[in-house]
């Protein structure tokens, strides 16, 4: 790698966990992406690419809770599927002690690309492997890696408050990825965890796929 005998280096996850003796054979397996810093807090040079693999077939992600939209005795559920994109939103500013933002956007501009959804939150933000796990459909408790992460890890349901501002408005319980894929067919999650510099992107499209 070009390394000086004398230079300090790291190696770490995506999710800036150092490698150790200790935590090698739980964190190092087969298609991790690992970075190669000075220090484990140091800034990235350049963009950088991670690979997540499906088990499920993808018609299982793109086109499940298709039933429970569609068999919304009548009513339009384009509001149910929105509410699950706030639904996360609300999750991740629950413990926020300022003013909580959180915006819906329609975009139809096509010369800026496709028309889209967006929802935009001042939340915590989501680290790489907390993306990576957001992806990966009805993910079990049995195949988790070691560094497993929810994407929901540490929310405490805040005291009684409206039912519009506790982050249980969601009306079918089939989640973001159904919602996103039910609206449109791709998604593009664009986070920073509060307590890092770095900003992490995940597409999921179905064209793609």
């Amino acid at each position: 790698f070009g390394l000086a005998a004398d230079e300090n280096f790291v190696i770490t996850t995506t999710n800036r966990k150092e490698i150790t003796e200790d935590n090698f054979s739980e964190l190092v397996q087969d298609g991790v992406t690992l970075y190669l810093l000075q220090s484990v807090d140091q800034m990235l040079l350049s963009a950088t690419k991670e690979r997540i693999d499906f088990l499920p077939h993808y018609d299982t992600l793109v086109k499940s809770g298709m039933y429970e939209y569609y068999a919304s005795e009548g009513q339009n559920p384009l509001p149910f599927a929105l509410a699950e994109l706030i639904d996360n939103s609300l999750s991740a500013t629950c413990r926020i002690t300022g003013i909580r933002s959180i915006q819906i956007k329609l975009l139809f501009d096509e010369s800026q690309g496709k028309p889209a959804v967006a929802v935009i939150d001042n939340g915590r933000g989501m680290t790489s492997k907390q993306l990576n796990n957001w992806a990966v459909y009805r993910l079990s408790k049995f195949t988790r890696q070691g560094d497993f992460e929810s994407d929901h890890s540490g929310y405490v349901r805040p005291l009684p408050v409206p039912r519009s501002l506790n982050s249980d408005i969601s009306y079918f319980g089939v989640g973001g990825k159904q919602a996103v894929f039910f609206v449109g067919q791709s998604a593009r999650m664009i986070s920073k965890p509060a307590d890092s510099q770095d900003v992490h992107e995940l597409v999921l499209s179905k064209e793609d796929f």
